[in-house]
């Protein structure tokens, strides 16, 4: 897959600003680029220009007219992002402007860029492994400090030097198996069967702790889903606007006003919470409503959190009676009961509701419409997450790639263990474990194809 054209693009992202970045990386990138720009300084070029070093200038079309003014930073290979010589062009941000050194630049030589070219370009020529590469896209999405610092631990290549490591104590241990394999007519052992499982059982522990840290790391990258479930018209499209800070759905006093589901994002304590407003439950003949609550009920299988909300005015129900009747499986969630109206009740009244509770369950008081509580409901929010403490250190698998992978190599090795206390044939137990290091080799792009290749980079934004 190496390409040996110089390619362009415009890096920064389209709309009004300042300044915008335009890149160009290839063999000929300083060549093309020096035909189109001219320094200030007339003691210098863009082809002898230092590595790391700006420039400051013109660019100028056929005519020798100017187009702009711009700083023009050159990185010689292989110091550079991509491992090529890369010019990084500086212009004001005018779409014309843009648009016109794109154009000149095609003129010159190059070819568009892909999405994606430019780090694919870096993982071909050996600047980082297929896992970092990732890891670039999902620092560029990275929403919340927890999801920014997931992807900057596995840029670093934490997250790689991990697998480099099982990869590493797999391959000693299927030597010792094949060297045996070498030496059979001879009954020779060369693997000692209990450092064997030793070994074995480490590496399944690793492996199984990366696998499990993909609900930790799922949650992080794409938000921890809490649905806001209860009867109509106790104040969930309210608490959700509240919540968002904007007027995210309508609000009104008639029953059944919400019938789809409403979503948006927000970050409390470093980490992103995905909020879903739902449908009021009730029984109810209208079809349409009826359709809003088969989707609620959908929302919360596929929550974590349910925050049920309750009017504390209203004439309240037996609490466990509602959980029962309509919050399926709401014990395999972390739910969250929120009393609206505090503003409009007493002292006595919040003691009377609170010992309508299950045993066990968190509960809040807050007024929805006098913004009251949110604080302590965004404590309760963190608390129910149970999101760990996260340092720079951490290995979380974020990437369902990753976590595929890492389930295959899980079930060789459990192959691997199996075949060592049933005493098996070592030919079969060294497959199980080149196999286990071949799905391992998939994440960091030391066993990939083509195809994999091109999926993974056709997700990247044009420019990177």
């Amino acid at each position: 897959m190496i390409n040996n054209s110089t390619i362009c693009a415009i890096s920064t992202a389209s709309g009004s600003g300042a300044i915008a970045l335009i890149r160009v990386s290839g063999e000929k990138s300083l060549e093309i680029c020096s035909k189109i720009f001219s320094p200030i300084s007339k003691n210098q070029t863009l082809l002898t220009q230092k590595h790391a070093t700006v420039s400051f200038g013109n660019i100028v079309d056929a005519n020798n007219q100017i187009v702009d003014e711009v700083l023009v930073t050159v990185f010689l290979n292989p110091k550079s992002f991509t491992g090529e010589d890369t010019v990084e062009i500086a212009c004001h941000a005018s779409g014309f402007i843009q648009q016109t050194i794109i154009k000149l630049l095609l003129e010159g030589g190059c070819l568009l860029a892909t999405p994606g070219e430019f780090t694919q370009r870096a993982f071909l020529n050996g600047k980082m492994d297929l896992s970092q590469a990732e890891a670039i896209a999902d620092l560029i999405a990275s929403s919340s400090y927890a999801a920014h610092k997931l992807a900057m631990n596995q840029m670093k290549g934490g997250f790689s030097s991990e697998l480099i490591s099982l990869r590493s104590q797999l391959l000693d241990f299927t030597s010792l198996i094949e060297l045996e394999l070498d030496f059979s007519e001879e009954d020779v052992e060369f693997a000692n069967r209990t450092h064997l499982n030793e070994l074995a059982d480490k590496i399944e522990s690793v492996i199984s702790r990366l696998v499990d840290s993909f609900n930790v790391g799922n949650a992080i990258k794409n938000g921890i889903p809490v649905a806001i479930v209860g009867e109509t018209n106790v104040g969930k499209s309210t608490l959700l606007n509240l919540l968002l800070n904007e007027e995210k759905a309508i609000v009104s006093d008639i029953h059944g006003t919400t019938r789809d589901v409403i979503e948006d994002t927000m970050s409390i304590g470093g980490f992103t919470f995905r909020f879903i407003d739902t449908a009021g439950i009730r029984k109810t003949e209208d079809v349409v409503e009826n359709l809003g609550i088969e989707r609620t009920y959908q929302k919360m299988e596929q929550s974590s959190i349910l925050l049920m909300l309750i009017d504390s005015t209203s004439e309240v129900e037996k609490i466990s009676d509602f959980i029962q009747d309509h919050l399926p499986k709401a014990e395999e969630k972390e739910l969250v009961v929120v009393f609206n109206k505090l503003d409009l009740i007493s002292a006595d009244k919040q003691a009377d509701l609170k010992a309508l509770l299950p045993e066990g369950v968190k509960s809040v008081f807050i007024s929805a419409k006098e913004k009251l509580g949110t604080n302590q409901l965004e404590r309760l929010l963190l608390d129910a997450a149970q999101m760990p403490e996260i340092s720079s250190s951490d290995v979380i698998v974020t990437n369902i790639r990753h976590f595929d992978a890492l389930r295959s190599a899980l079930e060789a090795i459990h192959r691997v263990q199996g075949g060592l206390s049933s005493g098996i044939s070592g030919d079969f137990i060294s497959q199980d474990i080149r196999e286990c290091m071949h799905y391992l080799g998939e994440i960091t792009g030391q066993i990939s194809t083509d195809e994999v290749l091109g999926n993974i980079f056709a997700k990247f934004c044009i420019g990177k």
